[in-house]
């Protein structure tokens, strides 16, 4: 009689433990799956970055064709621009991109005094990529965010969190709009 009670409550344990690790392992999995949309998320807005860099050489030079005394708005630009290439995190991404909007919105004053330059045919298509690239980067901001959010609400969720802590998953930033970028700059290339 004492090994048969024995025997079931082995068993009982035997069956709690594997079911504690199904689920240790599954949750462990997911949270794997998760992250790693979250950091191709966050690639996807690196790739668009990059995109958006790549672009502002070629507008600068096309500038410089037609303002060549505007120089402390072309430095600021490359400065701008190698801030954001050297950007890892959300917070550096923001940070970057604040510079380098600040920056572009002074080249984009300079077009402004230079009509022929409106009228250059590599002046708009350089325009048209730059705004296709803005579009692209608002979209990849957005599928990150709410991949992100996704990912730190499951780390947060029962029985989840038990996992997440152990195997050491935390939470990731999302990206989020500066004070400076709820009043939209005002450039006119009429």
């Amino acid at each position: 009689m004492k090994n048969k009670g024995l025997i079931i409550t082995l068993s009982v344990i035997g069956v709690i433990v594997i079911i504690f690790a199904i689920l240790a392992i599954s949750s462990y999995n997911g949270l794997v799956d998760q992250e790693e949309a979250v950091n191709a998320k966050q690639s996807t807005i690196s790739v668009q970055l990059q995109r958006r860099a790549d672009l502002i050489p070629n507008l600068v030079n096309t500038v410089k064709a037609y303002a060549t005394h505007e120089e402390d708005v072309y430095t600021a630009l490359a400065d701008a621009r190698a801030k954001l290439n050297s950007a890892s995190n959300p917070e550096e991404y923001t940070d970057a991109t604040e510079s380098f909007d600040s920056a572009l919105s002074r080249l984009l004053v300079v077009v402004e005094n230079y009509p022929e330059l409106k009228a250059d045919k590599n002046f708009i298509a350089l325009q048209d990529e730059l705004a296709g690239t803005e579009n692209r980067l608002s979209t990849a901001r957005k599928d990150y965010n709410d991949t992100a959010t996704e990912y730190n609400a499951t780390i947060k969720k029962f029985p989840t969190v038990i996992f997440a802590g152990m195997f050491g998953f935390e939470k990731v930033d999302l990206f989020e709009a500066s004070s400076e970028s709820q009043t939209a700059p005002t450039v006119n290339f009429d």
